[in-house]
């Protein structure tokens, strides 16, 4: 069964009375157990030690792997969270923003730990925000095989946390996504993101503050939510879809657009001597990203340096394939959006047109 520590970070003749309670410790633990023997996969162990998971790369059925690694949060979109007391989507938040990095380097995510840290735990908002966590890992084919839960009165205020997460994938030997397959007259497909995902919320933090607006009010942009349920949608997973793409053959590189937005991310996985033209009449801006230019009063540019303004995943590939990747990433749920191309230029960056005309400030 997966292993959970409960850290104290406080020493003396009662933990109780310095503000840590090892009940509620262990009553998180009981309580999210089934939840992480629910993500159980090929390759985690039926038996681990209390100090570290195993897992066997072998029974997972890999040959000859290089693993891969990433670590991240979910930034400011917390504060949200705990603003609006609605704390059971920032998990999947956590796990995306890892495995959705992992799947850029052509990795199948493996397994995931988190850390949850707070000043005094509330064993009903920690085993929440846990349950997204497993229920983002199941639905990846990711073992959430531990983690661990610290608790540190003075640390944070009450009713505050903060989350990070760790995931492990690997790739076979040879098939590792790097990049160097980019060349001139690639295409580049874009898959529609779910939202905000959780990039750029100081800047939606700052818009909601300055406009006077409360997260129990009315969404203007979308109709039937609030405007902190709205914010909270999680941030999507394309772990299975750009997995069945790339099985397939053509994929050249992926970008996951995070911080940074569309400016900055692509560029990451291009080669030397190349660069992306994208044109923003390929698609239509979402409404929240609408909403954040206009009350904002944001310029096109800002935008797509900050928000992935719609395009969550950038995947670039052979265009011979393209019609085939893309029927590929549509029939496995994604929007998919032929967004570019890759051009010639003396170093890597994203060249975006028609952003000032077709995206209304």
């Amino acid at each position: 069964m997966p292993q959970r520590r409960i850290r104290s970070q406080n020493s003396g003749e009662s933990y109780r009375d310095a503000g840590v309670d090892i009940d509620a410790g262990d009553a998180l633990v009981e309580a999210i157990a089934p939840l992480a023997r629910a993500t159980a996969r090929p390759g985690t162990t039926a038996s681990l030690g209390g100090f570290g998971a195993l897992f066997d790369l072998k029974a997972a059925g890999f040959r000859d792997p290089i693993l891969v690694s990433t670590t991240d949060g979910v930034g400011t979109k917390l504060k949200i969270a705990q603003d609006t007391g609605r704390h059971d989507t920032v998990g999947i938040d956590l796990v995306a923003m890892c495995v959705n990095d992992l799947i850029v380097q052509g990795a199948e995510p493996l397994f995931f730990l988190d850390y949850f840290a707070t000043g005094k735990l509330e064993t009903g908002v920690a085993t929440t925000v846990l349950n997204g966590i497993a229920a983002a890992c199941r639905d990846t084919g990711c073992a959430l095989v531990g983690g661990e839960t610290a608790e540190m009165p003075g640390m944070y205020p009450p009713g505050e946390y903060d989350l990070a997460g760790f995931a492990v994938g690997a790739a076979e030997r040879g098939r590792v996504l790097d990049g160097s397959q980019v060349t001139v007259g690639d295409a580049v497909l874009g898959l529609a993101s779910s939202g905000v995902h959780s990039n750029g919320f100081s800047l939606v933090r700052r818009i909601v503050a300055k406009q006077g607006l409360r997260y129990d009010s009315p969404a203007a942009f979308a109709r039937g939510q609030s405007l902190g349920e709205a914010l909270l949608t999680p941030t999507r997973l394309y772990v299975n879809s750009c997995l069945a793409a790339f099985a397939a053959g053509g994929v050249h590189a992926l970008a996951h657009i995070t911080g940074g937005g569309l400016i900055e991310n692509v560029p990451r996985v291009l080669p030397a001597g190349t660069a992306v033209e994208l044109d923003a009449k390929a698609w239509t801006l979402p409404a929240v990203f609408q909403w954040l230019m206009r009350e904002g009063r944001l310029p096109a540019m800002e935008m797509a340096r900050t928000f992935n303004c719609g395009i969550g995943m950038a995947v670039i590939v052979s265009s011979d394939k393209l019609q085939n990747l893309q029927q590929i990433l549509e029939d496995a749920g994604e929007t998919v959006h032929a967004i570019g191309r890759v051009v010639a230029a003396p170093e890597p960056k994203t060249v975006l047109r028609n952003a000032e005309t077709q995206w209304p400030g």
